[in-house]
């Protein structure tokens, strides 16, 4: 009997990339056209695997449950002795987005000093815009968002945020600039709902990171070329035009010196 040649250990072995809420999460289109674009590009299947919290994604990541993970600058700081960065989107010309702080629209608050006594939605711990942007404004201020505000909600994940505020469930949330402006032209009925009160500095944006040790890997490198170049092909283009990024970027830790700043000032040492 004639045997069949054996299929190469990487044509057998899909590469795990792990998804938070960085982007339009639940977004089914926008998830099987980035995994399409991944997969044709690396020549391997790419499973995406998707978890509710940034906590559970980077713990995915460092335990090797997952190969790699578009995480945000928070957690990558956070770990930055055992990750690496693989590559950062571009979004508007730049590798960089904004925190915003958003209200009702009919809210007369100038600023978040005005958002004393609210009740607030943050959208995970881990998340730099959507939770460590606001706390460390406030501990300059000399306050604790919980004295501060008189209740805050984690909705783990960004939208959510946009609909609790649009909705009237909270006065005040924060969220990722980046996914309210993409929301304003996929749901722009949604955003219409809110107003943003504020916006952060520009920082870097959320990041595809991978461990440090696997980086040297040829799979890694190919991965990260793969990523690279998602601009050059057809289902590459697609997915970015989903996304509403112009492509994605190298990029040196430096890139979030900014975040690193505030973590400082919340006195956060989880690095």
């Amino acid at each position: 009997m004639a045997l069949l040649p054996a299929m190469p250990a990487r044509a057998m072995a899909p590469f795990h990339l792990g998804l938070t809420p960085v982007f339009l999460d639940n977004d089914a289109e926008v998830i099987t056209r980035l995994r399409d674009a991944l997969s044709e590009a690396l020549e391997v299947e790419v499973a995406l695997e998707q978890r509710r919290t940034y906590e559970e994604v980077t713990a995915l990541l460092l335990e090797g449950g997952i190969d790699a993970a578009w995480l945000c600058g928070y957690p990558y700081l956070q770990h930055k002795d055992a990750l690496a960065l693989l590559a950062v989107p571009v979004w508007n010309g730049k590798p960089l987005y904004q925190s915003y702080l958003i209200v009702a629209p009919d809210s007369t608050a100038r600023g978040l000093a005005d958002l004393r006594g609210n009740i607030h939605a943050f959208s995970d711990p881990d998340s730099n815009s959507g939770y460590l942007v606001t706390v460390s404004d406030l501990v300059r201020m000399g306050e604790r968002p919980e004295a501060f505000f008189r209740r805050t909600i984690f909705t783990y994940g960004h939208r959510n945020v946009v609909r609790a505020v649009a909705d009237g469930l909270v006065q005040s949330g924060s969220v990722d600039g980046y996914v309210w402006e993409a929301l304003t032209k996929a749901e722009p009925e949604l955003t219409a709902r809110t107003k943003v009160l504020s916006r952060s500095e520009w920082l870097g944006f959320p990041p595809f990171c991978c461990r440090k040790d696997h980086l040297g890997t040829s799979r890694m490198q190919a991965m990260r070329r793969a990523i690279l170049g998602l601009e050059r092909s057809q289902k590459g283009r697609d997915a970015l035009a989903l996304l509403q990024l112009d492509g994605m970027t190298e990029a040196e830790p430096s890139l979030y010196d900014g975040i690193a700043a505030r973590m400082r000032d919340i006195g956060d040492a989880r690095q």
